[in-house]
């Protein structure tokens, strides 16, 4: 999975808890984009979170 390259947010992992307090897995993914972003003056491709996107953390080409 992709991971950002920002705040290095990933995947959760966790347990699905049924009402009979049964637990199966689950998983979390974050909402994460390949974007195109200014590093240096030159635009770079990278993947990067949505949270990290709209605080204004990077700056899009």
């Amino acid at each position: 999975m992709a991971r950002c390259a920002i705040c290095d947010k990933s995947v959760h992992f966790g347990n699905n808890v049924s009402h009979s307090h049964r637990r199966s897995n689950k998983m979390w993914k974050s909402n994460i984009k390949s974007v195109r972003v200014k590093v240096n003056g030159a635009a770079k491709k990278m993947y990067v979170c949505t949270s990290c996107l709209k605080s204004g953390k990077v700056e899009r080409a």
